[in-house]
């Protein structure tokens, strides 16, 4: 009778197999980083612009629900920092420490100087010269790869956000 003897099963991997699987994992990587940073600062300049959006709309809405004129100033620029207070006393109803989430947003503001929007019971804008558009970039980013905001205030106390790169007749452009 004859027997047969089965080699064994090899079993893991060789180290010739494993640095192939290394090798291909860090190219994967050098390919995808770049499009992540560039991911991540745009999603930084979109939190900061959001931001800025809700602290004109907080104040906007606090103005007509307390029938008095409230006021919203940008601080600490070029960081995305806000506080939203009552005018007539400056009490505080809410603040926005720059940097959180934004660390590399810069906002540049419309006219140059501005930094306060002050709405009256009714929701309009009251101030002389008040802030009517806040430009949210990168400080990191290329131009070609940043994907800068806008938000905008009306004199009617209207407010919102914008991309200025799209073109007219599309309802996320600043038209």
């Amino acid at each position: 009778m004859l027997t047969r003897t089965v080699p064994p099963i090899p079993r893991g991997f060789s180290l010739i197999e494993m640095m192939i699987a290394v090798v291909i994992v860090g190219l994967l990587l050098m390919a995808g980083v770049p499009a992540y940073t560039t991911w991540i600062q745009n999603l930084q300049i979109r939190t900061g612009a959001e931001a800025i959006l809700n602290g004109m709309q907080l104040a906007r809405a606090e103005a007509v629900r307390r029938n008095t004129n409230v006021r919203f100033v940008l601080t600490a620029l070029p960081s995305p920092a806000w506080t939203v207070s009552v005018a007539a006393d400056g009490s505080q109803i809410q603040s926005r420490p720059g940097g959180e989430g934004t660390r590399n947003a810069v906002v540049t503001v419309t006219p140059a100087g501005a930094t306060t929007v002050t709405f009256n019971g009714f929701g309009a804008v009251i101030d002389i010269a008040p802030v009517t558009q806040v430009d949210v970039d990168s400080a990191v980013l290329p131009a070609a790869d940043s994907r800068e905001l806008r938000v905008r205030v009306s004199t009617g106390g209207g407010v919102k956000m914008c991309d200025p790169n799209i073109a007219a007749g599309d309802p996320l452009a600043c038209s």
